[in-house]
């Protein structure tokens, strides 16, 4: 065997080596690059999500003052259960709020509708960047989500023909009855028996 033949193979396989090694250096801090971008898609959909809900949550409790407000008090109180009749004043607030507890911003707010049921939809862009990497420009680059949600009645009813009688709602199987005529705000369940706010498909 000839010891200058070894030591030549051993000479021409070391930038084979270090090319792979190079190869795989590269592949692993990509892989962490979109890894990175993964997380921060993740946590502006999570964000965008959370500002919606909590759009639509603002509106189903305004839903549930102004139910509150016309129960014996006017004749057509019942069209509240339908889901509709609010202004949304304080959903835009309410979705900053919940973004910014999400280290995001809401860049657009508008109404919804999925299904026949009013909503939220709303646009975020992460305060946070994705990062440092080998992908030029990751580092100022910023991740956008938007989502919707509706407000959906969970209860029905039959519509007396005088006003003044008393109501029975049947909410998902919960019974809920309400005396127009001896109403007090104690015989109201809680606003998620009425209304279900949920993301839209």
């Amino acid at each position: 065997m000839n010891p200058a033949r070894l030591r030549g193979d051993r000479g021409s396989s070391l930038p084979l080596y270090i090319w792979l090694t190079g190869i795989l250096l590269f592949a692993a801090f990509a892989l962490f690059a979109f890894a990175q971008a993964a997380s921060a898609r993740n946590g502006a959909q999570s964000a965008a999500d959370a500002a919606a809900l909590a759009a639509a949550q603002s509106a189903r409790d305004e839903l549930m003052e102004g139910l509150e407000g016309a129960i014996g008090v006017e004749d057509d109180w019942l069209d509240w259960l339908d889901g509709d009749g609010f202004d949304g004043a304080g959903a835009a607030a309410a979705a900053e709020e919940l973004a910014a507890e999400n280290d995001a911003t809401v860049t657009g707010i508008s109404e919804y509708e999925a299904g026949g049921f009013p909503g939220y939809q709303v646009e975020i862009q992460t305060n946070y960047t994705v990062g440092d990497s080998i992908i030029p420009g990751t580092e100022s680059m910023q991740a956008n989500a938007d989502a919707a949600a509706v407000i959906e009645p969970r209860c029905d009813f039959d519509v007396p023909e005088d006003p003044e009688s008393v109501v029975e709602l049947d909410c998902d199987g919960e019974l809920v009855d309400i005396d127009p005529e001896d109403f007090d705000l104690d015989d109201l369940p809680d606003a998620s028996v009425l209304f279900s706010v949920h993301l839209a498909e």
